[in-house]
């Protein structure tokens, strides 16, 4: 069975979102090893210099390292430079990398000032949900959402339309 991450900085603060997620993450349950990390998010002040942010993100992809080194994994960084892509599509590259040998699929959400360079370059993919701007929880939701697409459409299931 496939393990399914998401690596993300910073929590869910409303009920909500959490309440979402979980929903999710029970209904993912059926197809995958599904979880999510919640990382410290570097501290920074009002108004934080170019230097402060690059430090920051570099701190944060220091935590985040630990799951870019798997060799069978997939792992996708949500950016906004990143492609966007439908959700056959990434049913299409969930499946095709379990048959390739691919067992974990990392996704990986930034904090507000998004991901270190070095993580993006890590990754195998870089994706973006929309080209609108979403908060950090809703992207998650979002995010937690599709996977959970991607499985029924990899299973046949009759949730995608």
């Amino acid at each position: 069975m496939t393990a399914v991450n998401i690596v993300c900085v910073g929590k869910l603060k409303e009920a909500y979102w959490r309440d979402a997620c979980a929903e999710y993450s029970k209904r993912l349950s059926a197809y995958c090893r599904f979880s999510v990390a919640e990382l410290a998010e570097a501290r920074l002040g009002q108004n934080p210099s170019q230097g402060e942010i690059a430090a920051a993100l570099a701190a944060e992809a220091k935590s985040i390292a630990p799951y870019l080194g798997a060799k069978s994994a997939l792992n996708i960084a949500l950016c906004v430079e990143g492609i966007q892509i439908s959700s056959e599509d990434l049913a299409g590259r969930i499946s095709d990398g379990a048959v390739s040998g691919i067992s974990t699929v990392n996704f990986f959400i930034g904090s507000s000032f998004g991901l270190d360079p070095g993580v993006k370059s890590a990754c195998d993919l870089r994706l973006s949900l929309s080209k609108m701007t979403l908060p950090h929880q809703l992207a998650r939701v979002v995010l937690c959402e599709q996977i959970y697409r991607a499985f029924t459409i990899i299973a046949g299931g009759k949730y995608h339309k």
